[in-house]
């Protein structure tokens, strides 16, 4: 008879060999009482969406060195917190931790709620998000099943249905295993097993806490799972993004509409995105030049090409789009990534304030 997988080899295991993150607790710390900050919980989960730690780890820090509390981003100004997140991508998250981080001082007095659907309330916070608050901030025993949950329970139970359709049956699998002791430690240590030992590629059997009970490796088929449904080829989209500099050295800059992709982020003013090459839509009148090399992104749904213009302008040019920003007063870091690889192009064409 198969062994069975149990909570407590692989809570064994994260004892000796868990991660040290900015944001986390660990073992030891929580057996001399100390106890994991909900806001710093939160923070790394929305940061972590779409995102790997490595990447992660730099942001959080910066965050938390300027807001360091809850109630210090709440009071922070949107466009602060836009520029800190740029380069993380998926803006709409960064719009949503300002909301969140409103509404918990505005509404609970500062304190996230510890129950899974008060959390649940909240902007931004999700299925996923709200169970890992519940369970790695205040123990509850929810259960937390990410990228990594899902390849270690496919693997753990041989099952060869393909993602996303495999959801159900994975959740059901990670929810069997969750512990009501040490959840939070728990759904630690098994994205900690995912990230280290059961890796998408060559996967370190031989060292699994889990590796007598684990079907796939009895079965041979550990390295095949978890098995996805292909996805579409993504479509390329075209657009034009037009970098202008009046004679003071002022940069034509334009906030972009609160919702849609890169929504609130400051950019170039531009055309529109689409599968067909644009209409030309200039910001002002001017004696455009193209540039011989374009700004090349990928989004999550498709590829861009964005073909540059710049244009060197009067102190009387007056722009339909955008508003003039002072040289001293630009700051490139603060562009979304797809921005900056604009700028980077652009910047041999623009000069210093005359």
């Amino acid at each position: 008879m198969r062994e069975t997988a149990s909570a407590a080899d692989l809570l064994g295991w994260y004892d000796r060999h868990a991660r040290t993150m900015p944001w986390r607790v660990g073992p030891a710390q929580r057996r001399a009482g100390e106890r994991p900050d909900p806001y710093r919980i939160w923070l790394s989960e929305v940061m972590l969406q779409q995102t790997t730690v490595a990447a992660v780890t730099t942001y959080f820090n910066r965050f938390i060195a300027r807001w360091p509390a809850v109630a210090d981003l709440a009071a922070a100004e949107d466009a602060d917190v836009m520029g800190e997140w740029a380069g993380l991508g998926y803006y709409a998250r960064a719009r949503n931790l300002l909301k969140c981080a409103r509404a918990v001082v505005a509404d609970h007095g500062g304190q996230f709620p510890q129950d899974h659907a008060t959390l649940l309330t909240l902007p931004g916070i999700g299925p996923y998000t709200a169970a890992a608050i519940s369970a790695i901030a205040f123990d509850a025993p929810e259960t937390v099943v990410d990228g990594n949950v899902e390849r270690v329970m496919a693997r753990l139970h041989d099952i060869h249905t393909p993602l996303p359709a495999a959801k159900p049956l994975l959740v059901a699998a990670a929810t069997a295993l969750t512990p009501v002791r040490r959840p939070g430690d728990y759904a630690q240590a098994v994205m900690d097993l995912g990230a280290t030992i059961c890796t998408p590629r060559s996967p370190a059997c031989g060292i699994c806490p889990w590796r007598a009970p684990c079907a796939a490796r009895l079965a041979g088929t550990a390295a095949d799972l978890p098995k996805k449904t292909p996805k579409r080829p993504k479509p390329t989209r075209y657009g034009t993004a037009y970098v202008a500099q009046r004679s003071d050295g002022a940069i034509l800059l334009e906030r972009r509409a609160e919702t849609g992709l890169l929504g609130g982020m400051l950019g170039w003013p531009g055309s529109d995105w689409t599968e067909a090459v644009p209409t030309p839509a200039p910001p002002l009148d001017a004696a455009w030049q193209v540039l011989n090399e374009e700004a090349r992104h990928t989004f999550t749904h498709f590829h861009l090409r964005l073909r540059i213009e710049v244009a060197q302008v009067g102190m009387e040019a007056a722009p339909h789009r955008g508003d003039f920003i002072a040289l001293d007063r630009f700051q490139p870091g603060q562009l979304p990534t797809v921005m900056r690889k604009v700028f980077d192009l652009a910047r041999p064409t623009l000069a210093g304030p005359d």
